[in-house]
């Protein structure tokens, strides 16, 4: 090939290389510009949540109309090292502003509402939660225990999974164990459904369609594990025994056995205690998994995500029993017979 032709050749795909760059630089400058031209549009208040992910926020920016890529947010971020400087809370952002002022804004953890911050403890009850709010005056305690337990139509249809705790009729509060346990930023005026719905979205968010389809896997609905979870979590001290309290249970389930749980007997006491009698026992209830086999109707509490792992994917074991040691580890003997069993209860001091 001659010289000069060459040196054409080579000249056009350097041309053409070069308008493909500046293409792409005019592209990406075009993205980064504000949705909306003028300061005139509508603001639009965005809840960011505590732990969202940078993809999290880019989709809900998007999904919002304040940003014209999700993922060019991302590449935003990580490029100017704001993934980790993302802080929660409410925001109160404009289409007219720059995908850089958004991301600077959210950063900089400036919120605009009003907030307060709540957080519900594993294992807490609906009244428990009830109390707790009310005790910093964000509701009214009785309203949200009625809503808790019969609520409103439109709730139990954006929310399907509520379906089966719904139809029980031996459960006081349909809401119980469904409000997740975690850390809320909750607005000024907030009204108890609204704190109810953020509670419920939260759990929806955590029990996905990976974890329904293990339940279907278990051969057990979601409310069945949620009830399983919960009694784990009421029963669980030490991180390391969650997987194997909640093998035992399984085990038991399996041979319908009796559970002999001391959380489902701590929920239908007026008052917890430290160790029950054997009258706390024998009280007459659905809930109470001494004198029921099988689980009961609904929940104990609010399981943590621990739990709900723990109870779908339990520890394979060969044990059936387990009992507190009592000397302050938290930690319990199991064992794999009765006899066995009866031998750590009788180390322990109980009779």
């Amino acid at each position: 090939m001659p010289a000069k032709r060459y040196a054409l050749i080579i000249g056009a795909l350097l041309l053409a290389l070069m308008l493909c760059l500046a293409g792409s630089v005019a592209g990406v400058k075009q993205l980064l510009r504000p949705v909306a031209s003028t300061a005139a549009a509508d603001a639009v208040c965005v809840e960011i949540e505590p732990g969202a992910t940078t993809g999290q926020i880019s989709a809900t920016l998007a999904e919002n109309g304040l940003i014209r890529h999700a993922l060019l947010f991302q590449i935003y971020a990580r490029r100017h090292g704001l993934e980790q400087k993302f802080m929660a809370g409410s925001y109160e952002l404009n289409p007219s502003m720059s995908l850089a002022q958004i991301a600077a804004k959210i950063a900089s953890g400036e919120v605009d509402a009003k907030t307060s911050w709540f957080t519900v403890p594993e294992g807490y009850t609906i009244e428990q939660i009830a109390e707790r709010l009310a005790s910093v005056h964000l509701i009214d305690r009785q309203l949200f225990l009625e809503k808790a337990a019969r609520p409103p139509a439109d709730l139990l249809t954006r929310f399907p999974f509520l379906k089966e705790a719904a139809a029980q009729t031996q459960i006081k509060y349909i809401l119980e164990g469904y409000l997740f346990p975690d850390t809320y930023e909750i607005a000024e005026g907030a009204s108890e459904e609204e704190i109810i719905e953020m509670m419920l979205r939260r759990f929806d968010a955590i029990f996905d369609h990976t974890l329904r389809q293990r339940c279907t896997e278990l051969g057990l609905s979601l409310h069945e594990v949620l009830t399983l979870a919960s009694i784990v979590e009421g029963e669980t001290r030490v991180e390391h025994e969650r997987e194997r309290i909640a093998g035992v249970f399984h085990n038991r389930l399996e041979k319908d056995w009796l559970l002999g749980s001391c959380a489902t007997v701590q929920y239908i006491i007026p008052v917890r205690k430290e160790n029950l009698t054997h009258a706390d026992t024998q009280l007459t209830s659905p809930y109470n998994t001494y004198l029921n086999t099988g689980l009961p109707p609904g929940p104990v509490g609010a399981p943590g995500e621990g739990s709900i792992m723990a109870a779908l994917y339990p520890e394979k074991t060969d044990y059936f029993y387990f009992v507190s040691k009592g000397d302050g580890t938290g930690e319990h003997y199991f064992s794999r017979t009765n006899a066995e069993h009866e031998r750590y209860k009788k180390k322990v001091g109980i009779k």
